[in-house]
């Protein structure tokens, strides 16, 4: 059988619908380590992607690509002739310190005011997306699942500021599991790509950004940084207040030009456990103690070629622990779910309420068996880091 490895290059150099493809690797210029989650778009095009944990990315066009350009924060923008097998170097932003003497202000007002500039930072019309969904489970420090779906999004205008027409379904999955029947994760969690809706804080002013919550937040200036070739605001955020529900720590990168919200890093409040609980946890068997470690999101944001802000990246990572009362110890998991915008598809419909994927489906029920060389040929995906590579490739040989 043909390892895992050598199946997601096949998968990109065979004739495919997106025909052109280009490979390479993103590292930072001055250590050279490779640069995780940067943004890699064809100008022009529409089609985007993001850099694995190794640095490494594979994007595919419909169109010769000329070009590529990189982007992540800490680091300056970049564009480079696109070439296979190109190695970027990315260079880190530095800002001069008079720069850093200015970035000054009230941070609530400040956290205020960009939200009142949401309706014109952000697209006014319903979009369709097309995602890339990956979601990882491991078992201690062994994997035990990998689920992977491309998605389609449906997403009205910011300027309504609600996410209660928006919708998601998926159109392609596959998934590989561990055979050990030990292995066999009895919870239903929160999560799947509907999460990204739920938690788009900036469309969906239930996550923070509503009017009960911002009185129970204490807000705080940063140092300032770049995103890409623009400085942004960097406020800090915890809570001073007890609310019935979880609140989250936190930390806003706001465009200091426009105001627009660019990055968002969230962590749930673990202080109470049941809370916590209540947020993360749909089901889970009688008898199961489930006990939540850390639930953290990123969110980015970004223009295209300009033009207003949307959903660009969004990841979470969700750590517990599981546990039948009659043992003794607790065995730890880690969640983590990660989901990519790759393009935009026109005409924009409305996702019909039979294809609508809902936040307790599950996805692995619907996934197809890992192993067609072919699988993601005529999509762009985020590219397995080596380790996942190999964790996949040993869950394959198991499931033979």
């Amino acid at each position: 059988m043909l390892n895992f490895i050598a199946l997601l290059l096949s998968a990109w150099m065979l004739p495919q619908a997106l025909e052109y493809s280009v490979q390479g690797t993103v590292c930072d210029d001055r250590s050279g380590k490779p640069v995780a989650a940067a943004t890699v778009t064809i100008p022009g095009q529409g089609h985007s992607t993001v850099t694995n944990e190794d640095g490494v990315f594979v994007i595919k066009s419909d169109a010769p690509i000329s070009t590529l350009s990189f982007s992540c924060i800490g680091y300056r923008n970049t564009s480079l002739r696109a070439e296979n097998g190109m190695k970027v170097r990315l260079i880190p932003a530095i800002y001069p310190l008079k720069e850093a003497s200015i970035i000054s202000g009230d941070p609530r007002e400040i956290v205020l005011s960009a939200i009142e500039e949401i309706p014109s930072n952000y697209v006014d019309k319903a979009e369709l997306l097309q995602c890339f969904y990956r979601e990882t489970i491991r078992k201690r420090q062994r994997y035990i699942s990998v689920n992977e779906a491309v998605s389609k999004m449906y997403k009205t205008g910011y300027k309504w500021r609600t996410s209660s027409a928006d919708r998601t379904a998926i159109e392609k999955s596959r998934v590989i599991m561990s055979q050990r029947p030990q292995d066999t994760l009895s919870v239903l969690m929160v999560g799947g790509p509907y999460y990204a809706l739920e938690l788009d804080a900036v469309k969906n002013p239930d996550v923070i950004f509503n009017p009960t919550d911002l009185p129970m937040y204490e807000f705080k200036m940063e140092s300032p940084a770049y995103i890409g070739d623009r400085l942004h605001f960097v406020i800090s955020f915890k809570p001073v207040m007890v609310a019935d529900y979880p609140l989250f720590f936190g930390r806003l990168y706001i465009d200091r030009e426009s105001l627009a919200f660019s990055r968002m890093e969230l962590s749930l409040d673990m202080s109470n456990p049941d809370k916590a609980r209540r947020v993360m946890l749909l089901r889970k068997p009688a008898g199961l103690r489930f006990t939540p470690k850390e639930q953290s999101i990123v969110i980015n944001y970004r223009s295209s070629d300009g033009g207003p802000m949307r959903l660009d990246y969004f990841r979470t990572t969700t750590a517990f622990s599981c546990d039948w009362k009659k043992r003794l110890l607790a065995t730890n998991y880690t969640v983590v779910n990660e989901l990519v915008v790759t393009g935009r598809k026109e005409p924009a419909e409305q996702i019909p309420r039979s294809e609508m994927f809902h936040s307790s489906d599950i996805l692995q029920k619907e996934a197809k068996f890992f192993l067609d060389p072919d699988f993601w040929k005529d999509y762009n995906i985020i590219e397995a880091s080596e380790s996942l590579e190999h964790a996949a490739g040993r869950l394959l040989k198991r499931a033979e």
